[in-house]
This record gives C-alpha cells, sequence and structure tokens, in this order.
C-alpha cells in the first residue's frame, strides 16, 4: 500500500472538523512524518543494519558516550550540525545516509556552493579515513574542523 501523497492528506484536512481530528490521525498516522522521534529510529536502524553499536559510534566520533546516548534518545538536542555530521561519519554513513539524517534533526544538508560543505560532501563520499583525517583535510584545506560536543551552544 502506497503513502497518501501530502496533497491527499490536505484535501482530507480541508473537509476535517476540528472534533473528528482523532479519527483522522488514527486513519492516516502511517502517512504522516513523526519527526519527535524519526532521527533517532532513522540513525539506530543504519547503525543495526551496519552491524555497529552506539558505544562504537560514540568513541569514534570523539563524542561523550553519555552525551551521546541523550542525543540519540532525544533527551538532549544540539543546535550544533558538526555533531550530527560526526555521528553521521562515525556510523559509516553515506552523504545521501546523511543528508536524510540531518534533514531528519531538521538541521541545513550539506550543501555544495559552501566550500567547507563541497569538501565534506567528498569526504563523506571518499571516506578518508578517521574523524581525525577528515579533520586533517578541512585543516590543510584552511577551514575549520568539525567541532566536538565540548563547544556547546
Amino acid at each position: 500500500m502506497s503513502k497518501k501523497s501530502t496533497k491527499e492528506l490536505e484535501n482530507a484536512l480541508g473537509s476535517t472538523h476540528v472534533s473528528d481530528f482523532e479519527k483522522f490521525y488514527h486513519e492516516n498516522r502511517d502517512d504522516m512524518n513523526m519527526e519527535m522521534d524519526s532521527f533517532s529510529v532513522y540513525i539506530k536502524d543504519l547503525l543495526r543494519e551496519k552491524g555497529l553499536t552506539q558505544q562504537k559510534v560514540f568513541l569514534l566520533a570523539d563524542i561523550p558516550e553519555r552525551y551521546g546516548y541523550k542525543l540519540l534518545s532525544g533527551e538532549k538536542h544540539t543546535k550544533q550540525r558538526d555533531v550530527i555530521l560526526r555521528i553521521c561519519y562515525a556510523a559509516e554513513c553515506t552523504l545521501e545516509e546523511t543528508q536524510k539524517a540531518l534533514r531528519k534533526y531538521e538541521m541545513p544538508q550539506l550543501y555544495a556552493k559552501i566550500p567547507r560543505d563541497a569538501l565534506l560532501m567528498i569526504i563523506f563520499n571518499e571516506r578518508p579515513g578517521s574523524i581525525i583525517d577528515a579533520n586533517t583535510l578541512l585543516k590543510k584545506n584552511g577551514m575549520e574542523p568539525l567541532r566536538t560536543s565540548g563547544v556547546q551552544e
């Protein structure tokens, strides 16, 4: 069964009274985005598929374990895209998977017209090594390395 398009949902909402929302939601919830936990679910599913543990990813990402668990549980939220990029890189995400993770976390995707983002896109495609290697490439090209979670906003 295919998902209803946004237009189909909007059309149905046009004739739905506020008192009927519960019924509408029950009938259409599988077609709606549940963004509150979608980043967490998405990353955890990717880790499962790739045979990686959260603990290993946090270690490779150089993110404190407790902080990482809180991010993935939704208990904490970061405004730093670099933290999400570190998690994605350590989780061996492809560029496409990384872009999707950023969207689900409601952060700007990597953008080819921004030099640092362009280099990060190449780094995600080529996977030159660890986070340290990726940061070395960024620094070598005069760009800021991926920040750690230690610099909180």
